[in-house]
């Protein structure tokens, strides 16, 4: 047990985690996505982003199960299943081009992808063709190697159904239900390299509370939300992925 506390991170660390949880809470509550966009970088600051993901990833099993009845209810379950499949099969090859790329040329380049999806949002312009499942694979696939690179996978799924006629409880119900498949993959992934440990459940437990308060205040403000409030909200969320995802901030969280 003593060796066990010796590796407990300090109480500004606990702080610090537990503000980024509740802040990535409310937006994962609210939007049914961007909990990384908003905890990972904020988390980081303070203990790391090698402590910081694989806390998120316990955090959002709980999220999920939490989430997982209303989402297998709402969503569009073939559109989910094709995209989920997508990103499942190209998160290992983001992980290849960043070994094999400069990553930070990488990441600038995946900041100017999104800024042009929320561009194009933005503009009003909609694909008002079928959802072909090659092209649902393709958006999921995109978002897998974006996953793999800088941890931007929630993007270009958010990006497509934001742009379609779905109204906003499926679009939420959507990212919700997609992102149930990814932790499991995410996460046994992690189980599988050893990126679990005590500090990782410790941070866990300590941020868990305040995640939960910001899910069920982002829940609460979902409900007050209208259509048109919900989107513009959700492309807000991507731009500060974009921001976020910026390498100018890497000498703040230690990347």
């Amino acid at each position: 047990m003593e060796q066990v506390l010796a590796h407990l991170p300090p109480a500004a660390a606990l702080l610090g985690v537990a503000a980024a949880a509740l802040a990535g809470g409310l937006s994962r509550g609210f939007s049914g996505f961007g909990a990384a966009l908003v905890f990972v970088p904020l988390a980081s600051a303070a203990v790391g982003p090698r402590a910081a993901i694989p806390v998120l990833a316990l955090l959002e099993c709980v999220s999920c199960l939490v989430f997982l009845p209303n989402a297998w209810r709402l969503a569009a379950r073939r559109e989910v299943a094709v995209m989920s499949g997508g990103a499942i099969c190209a998160v290992p090859i983001g992980a290849m081009i960043l070994a094999a790329t400069d990553p930070v040329a990488l990441r600038w380049g995946l900041t100017a992808l999104v800024l042009l999806a929320v561009a194009v949002l933005a503009s009003g312009w909609r694909y008002r063709g079928p959802d072909s499942a090659p092209l649902l694979f393709g958006v999921g696939a995109l978002g897998g190697a974006m996953s793999g690179t800088a941890m931007l996978g929630g993007v270009p799924p958010a990006a497509w159904w934001l742009g379609r006629a779905a109204p906003a409880a499926t679009v939420r119900a959507n990212m919700n239900l997609y992102f149930a498949v990814l932790t499991v993959a995410v996460t046994a992934a992690f189980a599988w390299r050893g990126l679990f440990g005590w500090q990782t459940a410790w941070l866990a437990l300590a941020a868990g509370p305040a995640y939960a308060a910001g899910l069920w205040g982002g829940t609460a403000l979902f409900g007050l939300a209208s259509e048109r409030v919900f989107r513009g909200a959700g492309y807000a969320l991507i731009l500060v992925a974009a921001v976020l995802g910026m390498p100018l901030w890497d000498p703040f969280t230690g990347r």
